[in-house]
């Protein structure tokens, strides 16, 4: 099986059903998706939301019909503080489970980290009560910055529909190591974002790079060899590559995403022998 999929943010606010035909015509039986676009649209694409237009919904659920393609991973389920999840994403989540997304992904930008592991806890039950799952996102930018942490917010849930997803960058740049991910359950691991980097950062600021500007597999300084080979072999590998320095020189969504995606396969097959 293929598992490469394209996460939404390396399409920079390509609208729906072209991303999914982007992605079918490149053989990628994977997409994530976002309810609302992010601001940056380099490529002038029209806005445009999910959450209000049920006309694109329609039109999104028939060409992920059409092309065979699946909606790997919801995002935008962010616990905030103050803010109760069960009265901020229970409509987004009808929506998800509308479109058939098989998990979502949530992060907490709340510094208190029991409050967080409770509403992580809080958003897997709404998310399983739809047929969903639910992975949970480390970066060092964010209150959960790393495996250990994460693993510790996995082991408060406690449910078997609760997940790690792994980024290979936030691994990298956290010092994790592919021996910390050869030595865990492989059913704690539920999603993989695939992309590579340098080793050291290159922006001063570790979100707008993790964003904005990543490297497209094998062409980076991250052992991700390593990675790969120790994670599980049946998880999506969803390129999490925006590239934002060739959008703004005029490079196009489709040219970026097919280069990142045959050096995707070229290092996959390579890695296998």
């Amino acid at each position: 099986m293929d598992r490469v999929g394209i996460e939404f943010l390396s399409a920079f606010g390509l609208p729906p059903v072209a991303f999914i035909n982007l992605a079918a015509d490149l053989g990628c039986r994977y997409v994530s998706t976002v309810l609302e676009p992010l601001e940056y649209n380099p490529h002038g694409y029209p806005k445009y939301s999910l959450r209000h237009d049920r006309g694109l919904r329609r039109e999104m659920i028939a060409a992920l019909r059409d092309r065979g393609v699946t909606i790997s991973l919801g995002e935008g389920f962010v616990v905030q503080p103050g803010v109760d999840v069960r009265e901020a994403y229970a409509a987004d989540l009808d929506i998800m489970r509308e479109l058939g997304a098989e998990r979502i992904n949530t992060v907490t930008f709340d510094p208190d980290l029991r409050r967080s592991f409770d509403q992580f806890a809080l958003v897997a039950e709404m998310a399983a009560s739809r047929g969903i799952d639910t992975v949970a996102e480390f970066a060092p930018c964010f209150p959960i910055g790393d495996l250990p942490t994460a693993l510790a917010a996995i082991r408060h849930v406690g449910r078997n529909d609760f997940r790690l997803l792994i980024d290979t960058m936030h691994l990298g740049r956290t010092g994790g190591r592919a021996a910390d991910i050869a030595v865990l359950d492989p059913d704690i691991i539920g999603y993989v974002q695939l992309c590579d980097a340098p080793l050291l950062p290159t922006y001063p600021d570790y979100l707008d790079e993790a964003m904005y500007e990543r490297m497209v597999p094998g062409t980076g300084e991250l052992p991700l060899r390593d990675f790969v080979g120790a994670l599980p072999h049946h998880l999506v590998l969803g390129l999490e590559v925006p590239l934002r320095s060739e959008a703004d020189a005029g490079v196009g969504t489709e040219q970026r995403l097919r280069r990142c995606v045959e050096t995707t396969r070229t290092f996959l097959a390579e890695l296998a022998h």
